[in-house]
C-alpha cells in the first residue's frame, strides 16, 4: 500500500506541475493567463481548430511552437502508449502498461478499427494481461471482435443473489485463460450476424476462507479445482458508432448472443446462456455536445448448470465496467440484469476537460429457476481529461457509490460504454 501511494502521488504531482507550469507559447503567442492548475483546460489554440488534449499540453511545457490539428492524423494509425498507475476496489492499486492502435479508415462512412493490450500487476498480486479487438474488414463488410486473457487472480468473492453480505466472502485464487473470438457479416445496413467460439478455462482453484464464509456461495454450488466452459456462439449485431472509445451523439449498439457450452467440444458441462447488451446516445440538449447514454446490459443462463466463476456477475463484461459503486464480482447469480444512464457533458470549451453524471441498477437470480431479487443501485460523478484529440480518447476518472456502504474509484481508458 505505501509503495503503491508513493508512486501516485508521484504521478498526480507530475501530472499538476505540467498544469501549473504551462505557457502559451505557440507561435510565439504570449498567453494572459495566469500559471495555475486551469491553464491548460482555458487553453484555446489560434485559428478555427481549437481542440486541446494532453500532448498539447506538453508541447507548452516544452516550448515546442507547432498547431496540432484536430484531423491531421485522420488518415493514419494513431498509436497510444500508456504507463499508468491505477486503482479500482477488486485490484487495489496497479501499475499498468497500455497500447492502443486505432486503425485509418479509407472512407468517411468507415468504421475504427482498434487493437489493444494491457499488462497489469496489483496491490493484491493479480497479473493481468489481454488482448481486445474490433476489426472491420473493407466496407464494414465482415467484422472481427476479438478477447484473449490470461490472468492469476486472487479476489473476494461475495456468494450468490443480491442479499450477499460485504463483510462475508470467501478468498478466491485461480489462474484463468480467456478466448473470445467472433465474426459477423453484414446482412443489412449496419445489421450483422455470424459465428463466434468461446473459450473459459480455469485452474488451481483454492478457497482459503474458514471464517465469515458468504451463507450461499463457492462451497454451496459446488467446489471444483478446474473449469472448462467451450462454447459456440451466433451473434446478431447492429451498430451505427463509428469509434467504440466515444461514440458520437446519434449512434446506437445491440449485440444479441446466444451460447450453447458442450461436452463434446470439452466443457465440463452441457449449458447455454443469451446476452442482450444495447446502448444508445442522444443529444442533450439537441444543439449541444452534451450526450445523454443509456445502457442495458443482461445475462440469462437457460439450461444447464455452468462452472461457479462463469456465472454473470457485477462488471463480468468485457470491459469490467458494469455496477460502477460495487466491487468486482459484488453481485452473482444465474441470471444478471443491469441497466445504466449516464449525462456527459463539457467543462472547458476546448475539450480538455469534461464531466459525467450516471446511475445505475442491478439485479441477479441466486439459482437457476429462482427469480430475480432486490434490485441494487449505484450513482456518481466523475471528470473527463482529453488524452489524444485525433482518436477523441478520454481518461476517465469516477468516484462511484453503492448501497451498503459499497463505495471507491473507478478509473477507465474510454468512456465506459
Amino acid at each position: 500500500m505505501k509503495w503503491s501511494l508513493i508512486k501516485l502521488s508521484f504521478f498526480l504531482t507530475f501530472f499538476i506541475s505540467i498544469n501549473l507550469t504551462a505557457q502559451d507559447s505557440t507561435l510565439g503567442h504570449q498567453s494572459n493567463h495566469q500559471k495555475n492548475i486551469f491553464t491548460l483546460g482555458l487553453y484555446k489554440q489560434p485559428g478555427l481548430d481549437s481542440m486541446v488534449d494532453f500532448v498539447d499540453g506538453l508541447y507548452r511545457v516544452f516550448k515546442v511552437n507547432k498547431i496540432r490539428s484536430q484531423d491531421e492524423k485522420k488518415n493514419k494509425t494513431l498509436f497510444t502508449f500508456i504507463p499508468a498507475v491505477e486503482y479500482s476496489l477488486a485490484t487495489g492499486f496497479a501499475s499498468s502498461m497500455n497500447a492502443n492502435f486505432i486503425l485509418p479508415v479509407k472512407k468517411t462512412t468507415d468504421n475504427h478499427s482498434f487493437v489493444s493490450f494491457e499488462l497489469k500487476y496489483t496491490q493484491n498480486k493479480q497479473v493481468i494481461a489481454q488482448m481486445v479487438s474490433n476489426i472491420w474488414l473493407k466496407n464494414n463488410n465482415y467484422n472481427i471482435n476479438t478477447s484473449w486473457s490470461y490472468l492469476k487472480f486472487p479476489q473476494k468473492d461475495f456468494g450468490l443473489g443480491s442479499s450477499s453480505d460485504l463483510k462475508l466472502f470467501d478468498n478466491l485464487d485461480y489462474y484463468y485463460i480467456k478466448m473470445h473470438q467472433s465474426i459477423v457479416k453484414k446482412i443489412a445496413p449496419n445489421f450483422y450476424f455470424g459465428p463466434g467460439l468461446n473459450i473459459d478455462y480455469r485452474w488451481n482453484i483454492t478457497d482459503t476462507t474458514t471464517m465469515n464464509k458468504p451463507l450461499v456461495g463457492f462451497t454451496e454450488y459446488g467446489i471444483t479445482k478446474q473449469s472448462t466452459s467451450i462454447g459456440l456462439l451466433l451473434n446478431l449485431l447492429y451498430d451505427t458508432r463509428k469509434q467504440v472509445s466515444n461514440p458520437a451523439p446519434n449512434s446506437s449498439y445491440f449485440n444479441l448472443v446466444y451460447r450453447n457450452n458442450l461436452k463434446v467440444l470439452g466443457s465440463d458441462q452441457n449449458w447455454q446462456s443469451i446476452l442482450l447488451d444495447y446502448r444508445k446516445y442522444i443529444p442533450f440538449s439537441a444543439t449541444s455536445k452534451n450526450i445523454l447514454a443509456f445502457w442495458s446490459y443482461n445475462v440469462f443462463t437457460i439450461k444447464g448448470k455452468q462452472p461457479y466463476l462463469d456465472l454473470p456477475s457485477t462488471a463480468s463484461d468485457t470491459y469490467s465496467n458494469t455496477g460502477r459503486g460495487y466491487i468486482q464480482g459484488r453481485f452473482r447469480g444465474d441470471k444478471f440484469v443491469f441497466a445504466e444512464s449516464e449525462y456527459r457533458f463539457g467543462i472547458t470549451e476546448n475539450g480538455f476537460l469534461g464531466g459525467v453524471l450516471f446511475a445505475n441498477m442491478q439485479s441477479v437470480s441466486e439459482r437457476q429457476g429462482k427469480p430475480l431479487q432486490s434490485i441494487l443501485a449505484g450513482y456518481g460523478a466523475g471528470i473527463r481529461i482529453k488524452l489524444s484529440k485525433h482518436s477523441n480518447t478520454n481518461v476517465a476518472i469516477d468516484y462511484g457509490i453503492g448501497q451498503g456502504g459499497s463505495k471507491g474509484i473507478f478509473m477507465n481508458l474510454g468512456e465506459v460504454f
